[in-house]
């Protein structure tokens, strides 16, 4: 099957874990006698999160063990990572909010541990040496419902969900939280009867442990960042359909609800055709929504999430009629290339996701002739609206390709992303744009990619040299002229410090034009 040849082949099964280990208090002694190496440093340096990610060693792999009782409502689990280090290392770290640790191990072996601030501090028996394999083991406690400064974790009354991105998957497990370290995934979620669990990739075994407990086993195919980690419980039914040429489609469905979500769920396979037609292939084993079992407004403060293979929705949004819903739909779908196949380095390449997806949504909008929230039924007519506010943008939320936390997720990474897609379109023409695309893709599958690399492939395909003109649409403070538009104009900018697309409380206010 056509998409098949998009697709990673297997991690090893992960090796050297550690049978049950005794439990202590935090900070607990090490090995002794003289070590060799130093401490990992505790950041990987993003220009977003200065905090996030550790550095020292690459994680190759995770397996996540889950175990939820609906009584406590929380969940009892392992993590267990097979890393390869860069340095050597008497101390390496690990992000982690809100989990309460009942011990580390590092190949077979007990180690110190202590938690600070959102990092686990983890002190092997022995120093590692440089560029050398091992293993870390945490078994820790999560209670979903637990106030933390942020959180993935959403509360549903039968189970969760999570919404890792962009900074929250250490909520849910120890991990290099930061999506220029991507990983192979396994999981094993354990749930009463009744209850289903659900993860990332493909279903690779269900078994009754005969206590009323059931464990659902699964496996990603291709390499994960954190942020898009999908696990969920709940009373959940499972939809198969299949897509284009042989894609499994997979939906995890609240039972209650599979009747009237099946109209937006049977829309997946015209998107995904549509899609391939421009960017290629289905990069995944499979895909499909999870239209998580919650009406609270405030579960979580979006509409859908990209989480590899399954993308997380408010059920509600998908109740509506196609015209509403089929524009963002394809936004999310689009995440399946970019930001997922091909992964942000660092979260300020954010618009590398966000524009694209708006980009594309956009265009699959007004090819139906949908008319968007301003009432435009043209991306040269929305581009156009856009392009008046580009000055304004720049001066309330940074250029496209400068974010910060505060303003990570507001309109000038979605919109503004588009408007620099639709001006170098408009510079090389649409058979060069679509080849650069493309370029790019395949390129950094399976990996993460910076705007330097975009600049870099699009001069590359073009043949000519794009950093200028690139580098002053996605760097400049001032929005430079459009091409094959000389009557377009920018309004001037005022004083105004907040616009209603900057980002409110939570994780983000919703800026997707998709709409």
């Amino acid at each position: 099957m056509r998409y098949r040849s998009r697709v990673t082949a297997p991690a090893a099964a992960l090796i050297g874990t550690a049978t049950a280990l005794s439990v202590g208090s935090p900070a607990r002694a090490a090995g002794t006698g003289a070590r060799t190496g130093e401490p990992g440093p505790e950041t990987l340096g993003d220009p977003v999160f200065p905090a996030l990610g550790n550095d020292g060693y690459g994680v190759s792999a995770y397996h996540l063990d889950l175990s939820y009782d609906p009584t406590t409502k929380l969940v009892e689990a392992t993590a267990t990572l097979r890393v390869r280090t860069t340095r050597a290392l008497t101390r390496l770290s690990l992000d982690a909010l809100g989990l309460d640790i009942g011990s580390v191990s590092v190949c077979g072996r007990t180690a110190g541990w202590e938690q600070a601030d959102e990092k686990l501090r983890i002190t092997p028996a022995e120093p590692l040496p440089a560029d050398a394999a091992a293993t870390v083991r945490v078994t820790y406690t999560a209670d979903p419902r637990r106030t933390l400064p942020h959180t993935a974790w959403v509360p549903t009354p039968d189970g969760f969900a999570i919404c890792p991105q962009p900074n929250s998957a250490h909520t849910v497990f120890p991990c290099n939280d930061h999506p220029s370290d991507k990983a192979d995934f396994s999981f094993r979620i354990t749930v009463p009867d009744g209850l289903r669990g659900v993860a990332n990739g493909l279903l690779t075994g269900t078994e009754s442990l005969g206590d009323g407990r059931t464990a659902y086993s699964y496996r990603s195919l291709a390499p994960i960042a954190t942020e898009l980690v999908q696990i969920t419980v709940g009373d959940y039914v499972i939809k198969d359909r299949q897509g284009p040429y042989g894609l499994p489609l997979r939906d995890v469905v609240p039972a209650a609800r599979a009747a009237a979500l099946e109209p937006a769920l049977a829309l997946t396979p015209g998107l995904v055709t549509w899609l391939e037609s421009r960017l290629g292939a289905f990069p995944f084993e499979t895909y499909g929504l999870l239209p998580c079992n919650s009406d609270d407004p405030n579960a979580f403060d979006f509409t859908g999430l990209e989480t590899q293979t399954l993308t997380l929705y408010k059920p509600n949004f998908l109740l509506q009629e196609e015209r509403k819903i089929g524009s963002h739909m394809m936004h999310e779908l689009v995440h399946s290339w970019f930001g997922n196949l091909v992964s942000p380095a660092t979260w300020a390449d954010l618009w590398l996701n966000e524009g694209h997806a708006d980009f594309y949504g956009l265009l699959y909008r007004y090819e139906r002739g949908w008319t968007d929230s301003l009432g435009f039924t043209t991306m040269e007519a929305r581009m156009k609206d856009t392009y008046t506010r580009g000055d304004q943008w720049r001066h309330d939320s940074g250029p496209v390709a400068a974010p910060n936390a505060t303003n990570l997720f507001d309109s000038q990474r979605y919109l503004g992303g588009v408007l620099v897609l639709y001006a170098f379109r408009q510079l090389v023409g649409e058979d060069v744009f679509h080849a650069v695309e493309r370029a790019f893709l395949d390129r950094f599958r399976g990996s993460s990619a910076t705007t330097a690399d975009y600049i870099a492939v699009a001069s590359e395909i073009s043949g000519q040299d794009q950093s200028g003109f690139l580098g002053d649409w996605l760097n400049g403070t001032r929005t430079p002229r459009m091409p094959g538009h000389p009557d377009w104009t920018v309004t001037p900018v005022t004083s105004s410090l907040m616009t209603p697309h900057s980002r409110r409380g939570g994780h983000w206010h919703e800026n997707s034009a998709t709409f």
